[in-house]
């Protein structure tokens, strides 16, 4: 099933990185983008997510620099931009995928589309990763580890639900049952010309 392969990617992008655990460390794709292009995605994703996740606890240190902090903030914003930019090539992995597929005279669409659902499984695989480190810290107390080894419990929960939700709607959308429509982002602060205030600087 997709969301097998794709939880495995994950998982070998978050333990990869943590190696170094270094948000500065050089990032290397394994999956060669012209023989395995989805892999190539998903593993894309998820590094950026886990670059970026470390980011934001870095930023929220009382004690940071103001202008390493304003740094730190550009770096978040291209982030967010990559992260966004590889969501919607995951999309138009899947649309030229079931370019061919008939779709039903009663098909209906989904609220989101494929990608965006993988998106918070990438998100997902960070959060799992990061409340069993907390769950099992040596250093923390017993309460501690029960509260979060609770919220690990319903995380792994949420996993297997929204797991198998993605792996409906793509079995959906292969079989005409659902189709696809992805909108783009066209988010407008990054944009010299729509973001008045990146307007008004040229």
């Amino acid at each position: 099933m997709f969301s097998d392969k794709a939880n495995t990617i994950f998982q070998e992008v978050i333990n990869t990185y943590h190696v170094k655990d270094d948000v500065n460390q050089p990032f290397q794709n394994p999956y060669d983008k012209d023989d395995a292009l989805i892999e190539h995605l998903l593993y894309r994703k998820c590094w950026i997510d886990t670059v970026q996740w470390h980011y934001e606890d870095i930023i929220r240190d009382p004690n940071i620099n103001p202008e390493d902090a304003l740094v730190l903030k550009r770096k978040i914003d291209a982030s967010n931009q990559d992260r966004t930019d590889t969501v919607e090539y995951i999309d138009s992995y899947f649309l030229q995928k079931f370019d061919n597929v008939t779709v039903e005279e009663n098909a209906t669409i989904n609220t989101e589309s494929p990608a965006w659902g993988i998106d918070r499984l990438s998100i997902l695989a960070l959060k799992i990763y990061h409340m069993n480190e907390e769950a099992t810290r040596t250093d923390a107390s017993q309460e501690h580890q029960m509260a979060c080894k609770a919220k690990l419990d319903v995380l792994l929960e949420q996993r297997v639900d929204l797991s198998t939700a993605i792996n409906q709607l793509l079995d959906d959308i292969a079989h005409g049952r659902k189709y696809m429509k992805v909108y783009k982002q066209m988010k407008m602060y990054n944009d010299d010309e729509l973001n008045p205030v990146l307007r008004n600087t040229k």
